[in-house]
């Protein structure tokens, strides 16, 4: 019987980056998930402001406020008043993955929320 000591190691070391690229995805996707329920969150609380009368600033700040998490920015919300309130937020983030982060690059999570003003 000839010997199999090294056996193991040799399929390990084959499945390891296999494993790794997919725990890195799970990571990825994780962030990507958590970035958009914090912008939609954060719309939907700047645009409830806006809905009240409240200005432009207040309504920035509230959803720079609610998405503290994720470093959002006054330069990423958009804010259009009218008979609706609509505010956009846009926030670019980047992949952790190695290989997926080269090919693909930065995406971009947009949100939109219109509420009628009161």
């Amino acid at each position: 019987m000839k010997s199999e000591k090294g056996q193991a190691l040799v399929e390990f070391a084959l499945i390891l980056p296999l494993l790794i690229i997919l725990l890195f995805g799970i990571i990825d996707f994780s962030r990507i998930l958590h970035a958009y329920l914090t912008i939609d969150h954060a719309g939907r609380e700047a645009a409830r402001e806006a809905s009240i009368g409240n200005g432009v600033s207040d309504v920035k700040s509230t959803a720079v406020t609610n998405a503290a998490s994720i470093g959002l920015t006054n330069g990423q919300v958009e804010v259009t008043l009218g008979t609706n309130a609509t505010v956009k937020i846009t926030y670019p983030i980047s992949f952790l993955t190695p290989i997926v982060g080269q090919m693909v690059g930065p995406i971009t999570i947009t949100d939109t929320t219109v509420m009628r003003v009161e």
